[in-house]
């Protein structure tokens, strides 16, 4: 028998303002055609008074506990992935923490822009499968229209505000038994020679500002591609399972032709993968919860089910972790 983070729930949040691609074409020279055929995005949601990281985070979490059936007083961990914190300290998992009322466990935040959840995935995990901890949330929450350009058509149509949020539980589990749920294994990665394809141009150490939201598309595609499905096949290599045997791949949400381009490179057929791009935008570190509680709730994601997540954000940073659900 060996411990293995199961997870027990998920919820998630988004800002009660949904901006359509006709509404974006009324702020900058755009078009709904425009954006569709080179995103697939038809919608976002954007926060707005009273409406932060630490809110949204703080109600995919509740949501979370909720469907989990557990008490937030027994958390005894919260990692929480996001490029877009409230404050630069202290840690926005810790305003989420005290908002809970789970004060005195460990709480902080990951920086890894869209690969945020999957950094703050593995990190619980190490801890709960070493015992540093129980009963874990992990988050992805963003408000990246707070970080946008908003005269740049290029990046502001492309991304949203949202939060995503899972219960993890270190469980004594057969690892013999293929049935057994949990966390199978996680592969990270990060490459930061190409700062300059997607990055903010400020920062408090350098400018003593947030700065802005800047990035160069077709080159961060095409490392995407490359990225997204070599660590996939990483991950399946070490857990021995084939893409074939997945049901369920839930991609960061970036762009549709990405998803589509990397799910063709693996021999995954669309209909397996996740998609909210189109409903959600680019959340970033907010994504992959984020598309993982609706495919929950919505009922195609099932208890049994072994499920891939994968995302590349800034960085370069990328990574993919198996699931038996």
């Amino acid at each position: 028998m060996t411990l293995r983070s199961v997870i027990r729930g998920s919820g998630s949040a988004l800002p009660s303002r949904a901006v359509s691609n006709a509404e974006m074409s009324t702020m900058v020279d755009t078009t709904d055609e425009w954006i569709v055929e080179r995103t697939g995005i038809r919608n976002r949601y954007i926060a707005g008074e009273g409406e932060t990281t630490a809110t949204l985070a703080t109600e995919a979490c509740r949501k979370a506990l909720e469907a989990a059936g557990i008490e937030a007083a027994s958390i005894d961990l919260i990692v929480l992935g996001t490029c877009s914190p409230d404050q630069t300290f202290p840690a926005t998992a810790t305003i989420v923490q005290n908002a809970l009322g789970c004060r005195g466990g460990i709480a902080f935040d990951v920086a890894a822009v869209c690969s945020g959840f999957l950094y703050a995935f593995g990190t619980a995990d190490a801890m709960l499968r070493t015992g540093m901890a129980k009963r874990a949330l992990v988050i992805g929450a963003e408000t990246m229209s707070r970080l946008l350009d908003w005269e740049d058509r290029a990046t502001c149509v492309l991304f949203g505000d949202g939060a995503g949020a899972v219960v993890l539980e270190a469980v004594e589990t057969d690892e013999s038994d293929p049935a057994a749920p949990g966390i199978l294994a996680t592969r990270l990665h990060a490459d930061g020679a190409h700062n300059e394809l997607l990055h903010m141009d400020g920062g408090p150490s350098s400018t003593g500002t947030i700065g802005k939201l800047r990035m160069k598309g077709r080159e961060v595609f095409r490392h995407a591609v490359v990225n997204l499905a070599a660590v996939l096949e990483e991950v399946l290599v070490a857990t021995g399972y084939t893409a074939a045997e997945i049901d369920w791949v839930v991609p960061h949400q970036a762009n549709a032709r990405i998803l589509d381009a990397t799910a063709r490179k693996l021999g995954l057929p669309e209909e397996k993968v996740i998609v909210t791009v189109d409903r959600h935008a680019n959340t970033s570190a907010a994504s992959v919860p984020l598309a993982f509680d609706t495919a929950v709730r919505d009922g195609r994601i099932k208890p049994g089910d072994l499920v891939m997540f994968e995302a590349m954000g800034g960085g370069f940073t990328w990574g993919a972790s198996l699931i038996r659900v």
